[in-house]
């Protein structure tokens, strides 16, 4: 089944729903900004995604900005920076088979699901 991490209030997250939601395939909505990822769960998200930690961060989130941006950060931090804020990962993400993509293009998105 495919899973697909979602803001309801970013456009690119709603688009990607919408797509997915024409596929006619089952799928599981995750609202990550109210059920947070846990620690463990971010990370086995990375792998799929096979990103390193900064590559899945909101760079131009306030919080990111005004916490993180000018530290240096271990990738455990990164991760828990993401578990404690979760505004701060990237999204949507797109899940299927055991792997993942951030789901911003469409044409990708596609690809991703035949």
């Amino acid at each position: 089944m495919i899973q697909i991490y979602h803001n309801p209030r970013c456009g690119k997250s709603r688009n990607c729903l919408a797509f997915i939601d024409q596929t006619n395939q089952e799928y599981e909505i995750i609202p990550y900004l109210t059920e947070t990822p846990s620690f463990s769960e971010l990370k086995e998200l990375i792998e799929k995604l096979n990103l390193q930690p900064n590559e899945l961060i909101r760079t131009k989130e306030k919080i990111w900005i005004e916490n993180y941006k000018e530290k240096t950060l271990t990738n455990d931090e990164i991760i828990q920076a993401m578990t404690d804020n979760p505004i701060l990962i990237e999204r949507p993400i797109v899940i299927k088979d055991g792997k993942a993509i951030i789901g911003r293009d469409l044409d990708k998105v596609a690809s991703f699901l035949d």
